[in-house]
């Protein structure tokens, strides 16, 4: 139950709506015990007024409730006959139906709201930390468990804000009221019929301490499934490509039937409490008709009362045989809140300063002595890297792979902290820099050119803020993929697949890089944005997105150097140091690293060209 108190803020927030749902509660079960006195009254009554056999008056009066005992006394001070007053009865006995169920209404209307209303509330925290979180935490967990506890485990947890406290506080309620009132009636007959409950109580306590590890575990095996069925989904082209669809089958195929096995031994454990709830009703029932019919025969209580209890008896038949179910979704609520209280515990390798400072970015960037390794697995993509870029200057890394290229884009968008050193844009550290004002300023399209379930148009005007078609055609046309929007059916409203899977890997680079060009910032990078088109297709693409590039500082990540002639800085990566920097024609003089890759390209690009 502790992982629950996490959810005490909502609770909090919605403390009026919860105490109405409270009250309107507890009016309904106060309807609901009045009806068993109003049928012990008219029991009584007919038995007194008809003389009929075996009826023995007491001398004192019972103790009904004070609503009941003025409906006696109105009843009873008019000279109505017998038949007039079992309908009367029979009527306020339907009135207090009605009551009850009219608050019963109310009861749901505000509790199972307010339950969905925090299940709102949780799903958007879980969002929002989501996005708050590093990197690194992505690198870690899959995308499928976060979807998981996101989705199964908040719906998990609404089952406890919701219908669980409602049936908990109904079933207290209804017991207090009814023990109560029956205790007024016979005290001696009350601990009798109650004293199967302490069985009851060990019962459950046993059967939770087991439901609890056991929805532990069936919700870790649930994430599992999504997980498979997320990758299975997301890779489908990989998987028929390499004809896996068996061996994926069998996979999920073992994971379903371990959630099939768990869910069953749970289920057989939760089946454990409607026979026990069952025995004790019966039981209670059993001592109720034995012990009171022998009270009767002796003279110390009426006939009525047995009729009352009777009914009290059965009107705690759902509250008690809820009981296993309400448990068993406080049970699983608390492992699901666990699970997700596990990642919203999760703080954030990158943080916001306490003092964020939004400075006027103009694109000057400067990379003092940085330093990184990985923290997932210790790998040092950075050693002492060193370099200054000046506002509007064009900047190409090349390297072979693994030399530490993307994580100088990494670092600069600050995804990631350097280990040593600092970054800095024009001139305050990153670290002091408010993090939606240094992304904001940063046009950035990563290697995997990633696009979204949309239009093309929307995709483009994704960074922008709102779609205006004319900076989008714009865009277009600088990254040299207008002409193939247009040539789509409906242009550029076509609906792009999840992760662009309907366009072409070209196209989605292109789209890419459209999308960031029509973002107006100082910074644009292009992380090995090129690879999926030609060394001429990129030449095009440099030259076409010349005029963006002018008052812009750019840094373009690549493999290809054919292409690098016009760029103010080259800056060639090796094992996370620089090698070598300069011009194209300076590092061809130099006849280094960048002169043997130039070499190696041009001769590859000419038996291509052949």
């Amino acid at each position: 139950m502790k992982h629950l108190r996490h959810l005490r803020k909502y609770f909090v927030r919605y403390r009026w709506r919860l105490a109405v749902g409270i009250f309107f509660i507890l009016v309904s079960n106060y309807f609901g015990v009045l009806a068993p006195q109003v049928t012990g009254f008219i029991i009584d009554y007919v038995q007194r007024a008809l003389k009929l056999p075996g009826y023995q008056p007491k001398a004192e009066a019972a103790n009904y409730d004070v609503l009941v005992q003025r409906f006696i006394d109105t009843v009873e001070g008019r000279e109505y006959s017998v038949g007039t007053i079992v309908a009367i009865a029979g009527v306020t006995i339907l009135v207090l139906a009605l009551l009850r169920g009219l608050f019963m209404f109310f009861m749901r209307q505000t509790i199972i709201v307010m339950s969905r209303r925090i299940e709102y509330d949780q799903k958007n925290e879980v969002y929002a930390h989501y996005q708050k979180l590093d990197a690194g935490f992505y690198k870690a967990n899959s995308v499928g468990d976060l979807m998981s506890r996101m989705a199964e485990d908040v719906s998990r947890v609404r089952m406890f804000t919701g219908p669980a406290i409602m049936y908990l506080t109904n079933l207290v309620a209804l017991i207090a009221m009814t023990v109560f009132f029956m205790y007024k009636r016979s005290p001696e007959l009350t601990l009798y019929v109650l004293s199967p409950l302490p069985l009851l109580a060990f019962t459950i306590y046993r059967v939770n301490t087991v439901i609890h590890r056991r929805s532990e575990a069936l919700q870790a095996t649930l994430s599992a499934i999504t997980v498979n069925a997320q990758q299975s989904y997301s890779g489908i082209r990989v998987i028929k490509s390499f004809v896996q669809e068996r061996a994926m089958e069998g996979f999920f195929e073992a994971n379903s039937e371990k959630y099939r096995r768990d869910a069953t031994e749970l289920a057989k454990i939760e089946s454990l409490y409607f026979p026990s709830m069952a025995l004790f009703i019966g039981i209670s029932t059993l001592l109720t008709i034995m012990i009171g019919g022998l009270q009767v025969i002796s003279g110390e209580i009426r006939l009525a009362t047995i009729v009352e209890f009777v009914i009290y008896i059965n009107m705690l038949t759902f509250p008690v045989s809820a009981i296993g179910w309400t448990a068993s979704m406080i049970q699983r609520a608390a492992a699901s809140q666990k699970r997700l209280n596990e990642f919203l515990h999760t703080e954030p390798l990158i943080v916001n300063p306490e003092e964020a400072q939004k400075p006027a970015l103009h694109g000057a960037i400067e990379f003092r002595s940085v330093s990184f390794v990985y923290p997932n697995t210790g790998i040092r993509a950075l050693h002492e890297f060193s370099l200054s870029i000046r506002p509007g200057e064009k900047v190409a890394l090349v390297g072979r792979t693994g030399s530490g290229k993307s994580t100088v884009v990494q670092l600069l968008l600050r995804l990631y902290d350097p280990t040593g050193g600092e970054v800095l844009v024009d001139g305050v550290p990153l670290r002091r820099i408010d993090l939606a004002h240094l992304r904001g300023g940063i046009s950035y399209v990563p290697q995997d050119g990633f696009l979204f379930s949309d239009s093309v148009a929307r995709n483009i005007a994704f960074g922008s803020g709102t779609v205006d078609m004319e900076s989008v055609r714009s865009a277009a046309t600088a990254a040299a993929v207008h002409n193939e929007i247009m040539s789509f059916p409906k242009g550029y409203e076509t609906l792009v697949g999840e992760r662009g899977v309907t366009l072409s890997g070209g196209q989605k680079q292109r789209v890419s890089i459209a999308r960031a060009l029509a973002k107006p910032s100082p910074i644009l990078v292009l992380d090995d944005s090129l690879s999926a088109v030609d060394t001429r297709t990129e030449r095009a693409i440099l030259d076409h997105i010349e005029a963006y590039l002018r008052e812009r500082t750019s840094i373009v990540i690549t493999h290809k150097v054919l292409s690098l002639s016009g760029f103010d800085q080259i800056v060639v990566l090796d094992e996370g140091r620089i090698a070598e920097s300069g011009t194209h024609d300076s590092l061809l003089k130099q006849n280094g690293i960048y002169a043997e890759m130039y070499r190696s390209q041009l001769a590859q690009d000419d038996r291509t060209a052949i």
